[in-house]
């Protein structure tokens, strides 16, 4: 049996749907998995081939040191009864891996790390910490004896692998991307397209919350009668706001959705022409994924994280970072030319099925995990 452990599963971030997709898409004929998480926010959810066992949990530091020492208890009785021969531990959080136990190979999966998180991966620091260097140092000091005991990483993508390799991991290192599942993401039937431009996600200084209000204002600075959407909430939600207000275009212009259920995100993505981004750092860029499978043409950053993914003339374009003009002439290109946004929209998402659906991807992970459980 193959054992994972995150402990907010529950949760709309985006490894608890990374999780969700991967449990959703287990091959026929996988070994039997149990995922170990807690039960804040539980909802009812039941997967092929997988047990759900809920230790209590709430978020808080304190209990993630609880939860660890929980789970450490339940992985060596599972162990010794001959239940679980492999562990897949996802960080963050990183607390509960310092206590898995060492008896049992552990597969990591490695969504974000804190060198790329706190900005100082790139020689360029495009954003600063939200963390002190003291916090930061010791983030990294948990990462590295996590890393220790992984036999293996799952890296999701080519940026991902490299921040690996910074912490000096010496093991083997996978790279399978996240992906999308394109059964949930259709088109569907044609909808009226009254959304030029569309950001989605979380609204964060690391995503590039910052750069969002100035690139509203070239975009509009050049076509007045532009309708822009933000999708998404988080803590740089005000500042862009207040930005959008000072420049008199929130609500007539930009309208911020904010917090939208996921049910209801395909609608916004139905209704735009541009899927454009901002963000300076990604661990698994899921949205863009999303409007790809939508077939949205993306603007977004030139930055390693996209690589394989926005193929630049083919399913998108990557702007050097930070140069705001050169991506609002990308974008208005985009949506001024409905013929080349329509036919990179379409290759975005036969991109995916080649090599993003969660279906293949699923089986990837799942023979990974299956390799280890047998050595």
């Amino acid at each position: 049996m193959i054992a994972i452990v995150y402990p907010q599963f529950y949760g709309v971030g985006g490894i608890a749907r990374y999780l969700d997709s991967f449990l959703a898409n287990l091959p026929a004929g996988a070994p039997p998995v149990v995922l170990i998480t807690g039960d804040e926010h539980r909802q009812p959810r039941q997967y092929r081939g997988v047990q759900i066992v809920h230790v209590p949990f709430s978020s808080s530091r304190f209990n993630l040191f609880t939860w660890g020492l929980a789970v450490r208890r339940l992985l060596r009785q599972m162990h010794q009864r001959g239940e679980v021969k492999v562990v897949n531990f996802h960080f963050p959080p990183l607390i509960p891996g310092l206590f898995l136990p060492p008896e049992l190979p552990m597969v990591l999966t490695a969504h974000t790390t804190y060198l790329g998180m706190s900005g100082r991966f790139t020689p360029e620091r495009h954003f600063n910490s939200p963390w002190g260097p003291l916090s930061v140092a010791i983030k990294q000091w948990m990462e590295r004896r996590i890393f220790a005991k992984a036999a293996e990483v799952i890296a999701l993508t080519e940026q991902g692998h490299q921040e690996v390799l910074s912490y000096g991991y010496r093991r083997p290192v996978h790279i399978i991307p996240n992906g999308v599942d394109l059964r949930e993401f259709q088109v569907g039937e044609p909808v009226q397209k009254d959304i030029d431009v569309l950001f989605v996600g979380r609204i964060e200084i690391r995503k590039g919350s910052r750069a969002m209000a100035p690139l509203c204002q070239a975009l509009l600075a050049r076509q007045p009668d532009l309708q822009i959407a933000i999708v998404g909430y988080g803590d740089d939600e005000a500042h862009v706001r207040e930005a959008l207000a000072r420049m008199g275009v929130l609500g007539a212009q930009v309208h911020m959705a904010g917090k939208v259920p996921l049910s209801e995100v395909g609608t916004y993505y139905r209704r735009a022409k541009v899927y454009a981004s901002t963000s300076y750092y990604e661990g698994l860029p899921g949205t863009c994924l999303e409007a790809m499978a939508m077939e949205l043409p993306c603007v977004v950053w030139d930055l390693l994280f996209y690589q394989g993914l926005v193929e630049p003339g083919l399913t998108g374009m990557r702007v050097p970072v930070n140069q705001i003009d050169n991506m609002a002439s990308r974008v208005l290109e985009l949506v001024r030319d409905r013929y080349k946004g329509t036919q990179m929209g379409r290759a975005a998402r036969s991109h995916l099925a080649r090599g993003y659906d969660w279906a293949a991807l699923a089986d990837q992970i799942t023979k990974r995990l299956t390799a280890k459980a047998n050595e």
